[in-house]
Order: C-alpha cells, then sequence, then structure tokens
C-alpha cells in the first residue's frame, strides 16, 4: 500500500478502566493490521478546563486543547469510542470537541475537523451499549464537516464483555470492532490514497 493512512484513536473518558478505551484500542489494532499508522491519545492526559468564551477570550486556547488539536490535524481519521452518559455524549468528550474546533488565526474554519473520517463504537454497561449517545455524537461531528462512517457497533453489557487481556470475549463482537478499523482505512485508502 503506497499511501499510509494516520489514524488517531480516543475514547470519551478519563476513567482508568474505561471500557472505551479497551473498545478503541481493539479498533485500533484493525486499523494497524490494514496497514494504517495509528497514535493512541488518552484524553486523562490532555484536561481541559471546560470551555467558557471569557477563559478562551482572557487566556487563549489551553496548551493541551492546542496539543490535541495538533494531533488530530495531522492525521486522517479517528477512530472514537464515546461513552454513553444519561442518553448522550459525555461532557469530557464534548469539552474536548468544544475546544479543538476553536479557530485560530490564519487557519481555515475547522482546521481538525473539516474532511477528517471517523468510525465510531461505544460500550457500556446498560443494555443498548451505548447507542443513544452515537446518535448525538454523529450528529455533532456531521455538522462540522466530519465524514462519519455508517457502520458502528455498541457493545452491550460492558462489564461483563472483556476478558483480563481487554479483548472481547466474544468473537463476533472482537471481529466487527476489528472491522471498525480496518474499515476507516478502506474508506481513507479510496478518499486519500
Amino acid at each position: 500500500m503506497a499511501y499510509r493512512p494516520k489514524i488517531l484513536a480516543f475514547a470519551g473518558s478519563t476513567r482508568k478502566e474505561s471500557f472505551n478505551k479497551k473498545l478503541v484500542k481493539i479498533a485500533a489494532e484493525g486499523a494497524r493490521s490494514a496497514g494504517a499508522e495509528v497514535t493512541y491519545v488518552d484524553l486523562r492526559d490532555l484536561p481541559m478546563p471546560l470551555y467558557d468564551g471569557d477563559l478562551e477570550t482572557e487566556q487563549g486556547i489551553p496548551e493541551n486543547a492546542k496539543k490535541l488539536k495538533e494531533l488530530m490535524v495531522a492525521h486522517d481519521g479517528f477512530l472514537i469510542s464515546a461513552p454513553e452518559y444519561n442518553s448522550s455524549i459525555t461532557g469530557v468528550l464534548k469539552n474536548t470537541i468544544d475546544w479543538t474546533s476553536r479557530p485560530v488565526t490564519n487557519e481555515p474554519p475547522l482546521a481538525c475537523f473539516a474532511g477528517k473520517v471517523v468510525s465510531l463504537m461505544s460500550a457500556s454497561p446498560g443494555a443498548l451499549g451505548g447507542l443513544r449517545g452515537l446518535v448525538t455524537v454523529r450528529s455533532i461531528l456531521s455538522n462540522i464537516r466530519v465524514i462519519v462512517l455508517p457502520d458502528q457497533v455498541a457493545v452491550p453489557k460492558a462489564h461483563e464483555a472483556f476478558d483480563s487481556d481487554g479483548k472481547l470475549k466474544d468473537a463476533k463482537q472482537q471481529a466487527s470492532i476489528e472491522a471498525l478499523g480496518r474499515d476507516l482505512v478502506v474508506t481513507l485508502a479510496k478518499l486519500k490514497g
């Protein structure tokens, strides 16, 4: 493969033992196996204050938001595992999107989002696996000019779904998450290769 897509993988959670961090790492392996260069980032390592327009005016964009935005700009697509909190997007994921979407001088609008391609997934202890939250995440990303692939996977009963190595116990689920990573690579190759 001449073109080697660069993919950024992260979960919308800061919890150390997050099911969604485990899940996105499985998708990342699928993308690597298809030839992508994958970078995993933990949002716990890039804490940001709650978005506040006054704070932005007074202090500018926080350093961690700048770091993440630079990473996002440098990658062709994203693998995002989005937990569901109260039937919607997590505060940390929404805050991350809000800060990284802020424009800076001499930069086109939505520089780290426009034209990027993303695969979505979720894991939740609930019966729907975070499916309701993915609707909101898909809507937000689509509105900021991200190409959101139609296939997504929601893993229910996440507290029982993973083995001690971080793999999914259900081989079909494991394969479907790996496929999200591979499909992102194939799509990026068609669009940008």
